[in-house]
């Protein structure tokens, strides 16, 4: 199956380093080189890059690797294909508007064929894939639940799980998805997530040979969690999520626990 990955942070943060680790995953260390992709949000913006080659062989994921684009959130995504060819619109994270903001989505695992069964009401894929055609859906249930913006986030968070818990019952369904502000991260089977902030310390890839000294690259103020659906050090302590559980991270915090039988915020 394929990888997530995702950053949150309370200052512009590149991701270089994390994603050093996970483009070696694609065909690399790792098996999935049916394709890649990443998206950094810069306001309500957004800047993507996507490949239908292996990462690790892919001149733009160096380049990516190379080049600190600072952000406050990240999705990106490592792709082994069982459903939809390997090409370019079946490559994650895929992009929609809601409510004047961008979402950003990557799936990671398969669902059976009773997904498409769920009725598109707004959203169409482009391409083939059973995690593009979940997100229209999911998508167009929160648009049709909530045609404006909501001010509280725990309704909205409450809808995204529901909606989650439902398209797991299906198969697996491990998700990142983001509005520029407010990530979600919902695990079905695999997903961490690690938080750095101060002190800061060394912190030592799996797949590559890369250590960093955050101590020099931060400030006391900063706060970064990343999300990737195995650990991506060996050295720092990752916290993994439980299966049907949806985490809501806002500027590097997690500011609200969802799961399958009770609900817990900080």
């Amino acid at each position: 199956m394929c990888e997530l990955l995702g950053m949150s942070a309370n200052v512009p943060t590149d991701i270089c380093f994390s994603f050093s680790g996970l483009m070696q995953r694609g065909g690399g260390t790792g098996p999935h080189r049916d394709g890649w992709g990443i998206a950094f949000y810069e306001g309500k913006g957004v800047r993507s890059f996507h490949d239908p080659e292996p990462s690790c062989q892919s001149r733009i994921a160096q380049l990516i690797k190379e080049h600190p684009i600072k952000s406050l959130s990240v999705i990106s995504h490592i792709r082994q294909a069982n459903v939809g060819s390997v090409c370019l619109e079946n490559t994650h994270p895929f992009m929609r508007e809601l409510w004047g903001y961008t979402w950003v989505f990557a799936h990671n695992g398969q669902l059976d064929k009773g997904l498409f069964d769920l009725p598109l009401n707004f959203y169409k894929p482009v391409g083939s894939t059973d995690s593009e055609y979940a997100f229209c859906w999911l998508l167009g249930q929160i648009r049709e639940r909530f045609p404006e913006r909501p001010e509280d986030l725990a309704a909205l968070s409450d809808f995204i799980h529901q909606c989650c818990e439902q398209l797991r019952a299906l198969g697996v369904y491990n998700m990142l998805l983001s509005d520029s502000s407010l990530l979600y991260a919902y695990c079905s089977s695999k997903l961490s997530w690690l938080t750095r902030r101060a002190p800061f310390g060394e912190a030592t890839l799996m797949d590559d040979e890369l250590t960093v000294d955050f101590c020099k690259e931060t400030t006391p103020n900063d706060i970064v969690t990343v999300i990737a659906t195995e650990p991506l050090t060996d050295n720092e302590q990752w916290t993994a999520l439980q299966s049907g559980e949806l985490v809501l991270f806002r500027d590097g915090v997690d500011q609200l626990h969802l799961t399958s039988n009770a609900v817990a915020a900080d």
